[in-house]
């Protein structure tokens, strides 16, 4: 990168998905101050009171204090969400303006879903990742699903409920039979808008899929009902436009949830995949044809699996995937000899490309 740039890190937020933020934002930060830029953790949600304008961007900052003071107001929000109707926090818009490029270390909804993103390209505001568009359609299985669907993008059978349409028998909703739409016992059921595999949940028979059905609406209004493929579970980044090495991700227990993810020492993720050539080329070009079919631009992460006979299924796309060190996609980029921080940086390079075309 040619010169120093004031840099948002912006994290937090609102969604299950919050802690996990705030560590991607907290990893991302500390890289760039690396790399020689002024970059600030900043909560999306909270924002900051009483800010010096005219010092925004300190040479000298404390990463990790602000990291504690924005994990220090997660317990207030649940009570904040109930008396504020307004998404972003004090002085948020007005510090992002301020600043070169705002680094989206978001995760989830409001966040990863478009919803930030169309708001700062009607306030001008430059961003790294994908537009509001493409992150909205990979937010959602259903819509991601059928554009898998139309590209010829190999992906599991399945079907999506919306509660509102759901009729309620003896005071319990009435949840749609997989086997009558096809499907074999088990079947995963996940939230259609979800993230980090929350409240995602392998049914092996009807009383399971009832609870994993009131699980996923507990969240939020829409689920998504999928075949279960047994086999192995891979990721690849699309940066650019250009696949990265594939990744193996094999949970010891289980299989690739959100305590899997995040729980040290539960999974063994394995970088290059141990894969033959031909398969590795074919998940690769697969990972570049589905990220092409949302329409997603600057970078994402693709999820697979793969049955024992070498069948692929594109499972979803990650428009804003973890960035902690040991994340999946800087492992897929230290094979390449891209550290840590200057993935980061590459990443802001390769997103602002689009603010220079216009």
């Amino acid at each position: 990168m040619k010169k120093p740039m004031n840099i948002v890190v912006l994290c937090a937020g609102t969604s299950t998905e919050r802690d996990v933020s705030i560590v991607s934002g907290t990893g991302v930060c500390r890289a760039l101050r690396e790399r020689g830029h002024r970059a600030i953790l900043l909560d999306v949600y909270f924002g900051k009171q009483d800010v010096d304008f005219d010092d925004l961007f300190p040479e000298k900052y404390d990463v990790d204090g602000e990291a504690d003071a924005i994990r220090a107001a997660s317990p207030l929000l649940e009570e904040t969400q109930r008396t504020r109707r307004g998404f972003f926090g004090p002085n948020v818009l007005a510090i992002c303006l301020k600043a070169d490029v705002v680094f989206l270390a978001l995760h989830g909804a409001n966040g990863e879903d478009g919803k930030v993103q169309a708001a700062f390209d009607l306030f001008g505001i430059p961003y790294t990742g994908t537009g509001h568009l493409s992150s909205a359609l990979a937010m959602d299985k259903t819509m991601s699903k059928q554009a898998f669907l139309a590209h010829h993008i190999p992906t599991p059978k399945g079907f999506s409920v919306v509660l509102s349409d759901l009729e309620s028998r003896n005071g319990k909703t009435v949840y749609p039979d997989p086997e009558k739409k096809g499907l074999s016992w088990p079947v995963i059921v996940k939230p259609c808008c979800g993230g980090s595999s929350v409240g995602v949940t392998v049914a092996h028979d009807l009383k399971e899929y009832q609870d994993a059905m009131n699980t996923a609406f507990n969240l939020e209004g829409e689920a998504v009902i999928e075949e279960f493929i047994a086999g192995r579970e891979f990721s690849v980044a699309v940066i650019d436009g250009e696949a990265y090495p594939v990744i193996e991700i094999a949970p010891k227990c289980g299989f690739y949830d959100y305590k899997n993810k995040y729980s040290a020492g539960s999974t063994v993720e394995t970088c290059p995949a141990d894969l033959p050539e031909e398969k590795t080329k074919e998940m690769q070009e697969t990972a570049v044809r589905a990220a092409a079919s949302l329409g997603i631009t600057d970078y994402c992460r693709l999820d697979f699996l793969m049955r024992e006979n070498g069948e692929l299924f594109v499972l979803e796309a990650n428009t804003l995937p973890g960035m902690t060190p040991t994340s999946l996609i800087p492992q897929e980029a230290a094979v390449l000899g891209i550290s840590y921080p200057e993935l980061c940086e590459k990443l802001i390079e390769i997103s602002m490309k689009k603010y220079e075309a216009e």
